[in-house]
């Protein structure tokens, strides 16, 4: 029994982290913040960098694009590997190709050695992120400490996605455009020889082979679906060869992906996950909160930019707000979950997040900043309330030894999502501000068309027309730019109430049931403890017996007796009407 509360004190002891699990935490949340911080700092660099590289129009696509490509084609992969090799081990490579794709982004000289750069960046990333939530679940097992544990992640990926165009703002004004991968030298240079020292090392089931052609064809499924939503949300049409075709072959993977880890005994992703409501409501809501958010995102910074006129540092600042709302979602996410449960917290996080959608309706073509700042602060606070629960709940109903793999799903979800969102959201807003500028008085209509691609190009048109067409043209494609973005608010709070009504299948209270484990450890231990008092010699005299023959032993000699660990217990089998109970159904 001994032997047994010791075993067990000591897993809990390597999982758990004990008291460093929260300087664990710590680490874990930086790594995160230089992922999130790339994922958006380079929008600002982007005129800076094509001044100085002078790419073509692909090869810039292919810039900015090159990273989340590859990051979220690679989730499902490396996040099935540390499971397999070592969470930590594959953290820890992370790091190194991180800070070296860093170097080589910031010193590119070509634009293919930019892209290729980028790349890298994003198998660093894909590494980095699934890492970091899977090490969060074990470190964490204790589900009310784990739930805070998320709260502050998730704050920390709002405040890295929030916090790239300040600081790629400021580092653009006052450097040069390398310097927005120049700085994650020195905090890559930091964090690894302390996750060295902190983190635990964990691993999930490592039986039998790694499946490798499953891995690669999870990979190429997600790139293929990536690339072709993303094409979607350039505005090719549907029906092309560039936009349908990788659509297809990746949902076709996909497809296959799955029907191939259901047969194999010892499969990649535990495909029975999806059984469970609560996991994929959970996945669900994630990709629903991205879908309606992304775009309206992206389309929001141009508002402040084309329409307001703001500078990109004066645009981050604005941005703020959303921020610090999402940071205190983060720190009090625990508290409410415990208090309201996933079900009301997520469909109240998305009903607060379409309310916020719907009072940004009254933007105009003029500053409100008053407006814009309630609607920032409820906009963060509604969405990292949804994402807070909906990543909690998912990794939840995950078993540890599959941590890697949920959480890649989750962050896969998000990347789709957020995909699918810049397409959708960026097709309602072309569908409305187009007509806007068919028929403006004086402006010839191949002027129109090419104004009518987005509101920047639509502005150099309007300064080569000049005189009366050209303000014409200006002030058509300021008010085509403000409905077009009036109609993509009404479509993203339509989502949002959608993904309300999917919250419903969630669980009403935040369950935390007993470590199964330790309950059958301690259920071991009881039986062995009672074969022991049962096999001990009597600790009163037995009664007199009858009389022995003068020279016959009483019994078998000491050293003969069978050892107490081997007497069988007797167990009265149960009846029909009795259920199992107790030691011999796991405590269960």
């Amino acid at each position: 029994m001994s032997r047994t509360i010791t075993a067990r004190a000591g897993r809990r002891a390597a999982a758990g982290g004990g008291a460093n699990r929260w300087a664990v935490l710590v680490v874990l949340c930086v790594s995160l913040l230089l992922v999130a911080l790339d994922a958006t700092i380079l929008h600002v660099a982007v005129p800076s960098l094509t001044e100085n590289l002078r790419p073509g129009a692909t090869e810039l696509l292919w810039i900015v694009d090159a990273y989340p490509l590859v990051c979220a084609s690679l989730l499902i992969l490396f996040g099935t590997l540390g499971d397999r090799i070592g969470r930590r081990r594959v953290l820890l490579l992370g790091y190194g190709i991180f800070g070296l794709a860093s170097a080589v982004a910031a010193l590119a000289t070509e634009p293919w050695v930019l892209v290729a750069a980028r790349a890298l960046l994003g198998v660093g990333g894909a590494m980095i992120m699934p890492a970091t939530l899977s090490l969060i679940r074990t470190v964490f097992p204790d589900r009310r400490e784990r739930a805070t544990a998320i709260g502050i992640w998730t704050a920390v990926a709002a405040i890295g996605a929030a916090a790239g165009p300040v600081l790629g703002g400021f580092l653009v004004e006052h450097y040069w455009w390398g310097s927005v991968f120049l700085i994650n030298i020195p905090l890559m240079a930091l964090i690894l020889p302390l996750a060295r020292r902190l983190l635990p090392e964990s691993r999930g089931s490592a039986e039998g082979p790694w499946d490798v052609l499953g891995a690669l064809m999870a990979a190429a499924g997600v790139l293929g679906c990536v690339l072709g939503v993303k094409r979607l949300g350039a505005g090719e049409p549907v029906l092309s060869l560039p936009t349908a075709g990788p659509l297809l072959a990746g949902a076709l993977l996909l497809v296959l992906f799955v029907r191939r880890q259901r047969r194999r005994p010892h499969p990649l992703i535990d495909t029975r996950l999806f059984s469970r409501a609560a996991f994929t409501t959970s996945v669900g809501c994630i990709v629903l909160a991205m879908l309606a958010l992304v775009g309206l995102e992206l389309i929001a910074v141009q508002y402040l930019q084309l329409v307001l006129g703001l500078t990109p540092l004066e645009t981050g600042l604005r941005l703020l707000p959303l921020t610090f709302a999402a940071m205190a979602a983060g720190a009090t996410g625990s508290y409410t979950l415990r208090r309201i449960g996933p079900r009301r917290m997520v469909g109240w996080g998305f009903l607060l997040t379409a309310g916020a959608v719907l009072l940004l309706t009254l933007m105009g073509q003029h500053d409100r900043p008053l407006l814009l700042t309630a609607g920032f602060v409820l906009l963060g606070f509604g969405l990292q309330t949804t994402l807070f629960s909906a990543y909690e709940s998912m990794l939840s109903e995950a078993p540890p030894r599959s941590a890697g793999g949920a959480a890649a799903i989750g962050e896969t979800s998000y990347q789709l999502g957020a995909g699918m969102g810049i397409a959708l959201l960026g097709s309602v807003m072309n569908a409305a501000y187009a007509p806007g500028l068919a028929d403006v008085p004086g402006v010839p209509a191949a002027a129109s068309g090419a104004a009518a691609n987005s509101l920047g190009e639509a502005y150099q048109v309007a300064d080569r027309l000049g005189g009366a067409a050209g303000e014409a043209l200006h002030a058509a494609a300021r008010h085509a730019f403000v409905d077009g973005l009036h109609l993509a608010l009404f479509v993203s709070a339509g989502l949002l109430l959608a993904g309300a009504a999917m919250a419903l299948r969630l669980p009403r209270v935040m369950e935390c049931p007993v470590d199964v484990e330790a309950a059958v450890e301690e259920a071991e231990a009881a039986a062995l403890a009672e074969a022991a008092a049962l096999c001990a010699p009597p600790a009163e005299p037995r009664p007199a017996g009858p009389a022995m023959v003068p020279g016959q032993q009483a019994g078998p000699p000491a050293d003969q007796l069978p050892p107490a660990a081997s007497c069988p217990v007797p167990h009265p089998a149960p009846g029909p009407a009795e259920p199992m109970t107790g030691a011999a159904t796991g405590g269960h």
